[in-house]
């Protein structure tokens, strides 16, 4: 397992997103859960973004550790090809609210946000 300094962070969180999944994770009822960030095949663009919670005990050595405040983001290096400098927001307006990836590595992406080519 690697441990990425602020500089060298793989993984960024604005502090919207970051405040809005402390606080998905305190309504879990377990501090200690971290999030896992990583992609999956499908999606309109032939790629989905996968966001959960994650015990700290599945964490392994091929995983990328990124700290936040005392936050964890994990994610797998596999996924980490596709999400190297992705930023994750957080946004509660009304419409086009909820997580958004804003991700470097995208060549397109789809009208929802949740899924993109590479």
């Amino acid at each position: 397992m690697a441990q990425a300094t602020e500089q060298t962070r793989g993984i960024l969180m604005s502090e919207t997103a970051l405040r809005h999944v402390k606080a998905l994770q305190q309504s879990q009822g377990n501090k200690e859960l971290c999030l896992r960030v990583g992609v999956r095949q499908g999606g309109c663009s032939g790629m989905s973004y996968t966001m959960d919670f994650e015990d700290p005990a599945n964490i392994n050595e091929h995983d990328e550790v990124y700290d936040y405040e005392g936050f964890r983001v994990i994610c797998d290096k596999k996924s980490l090809l596709y999400l190297y400098g992705l930023m994750l927001d957080y946004s509660d307006a009304l419409i086009g609210g909820g997580f958004q990836f804003t991700n470097p590595n995208a060549v397109q992406t789809c009208g929802c946000g949740k899924s993109f080519g590479a």
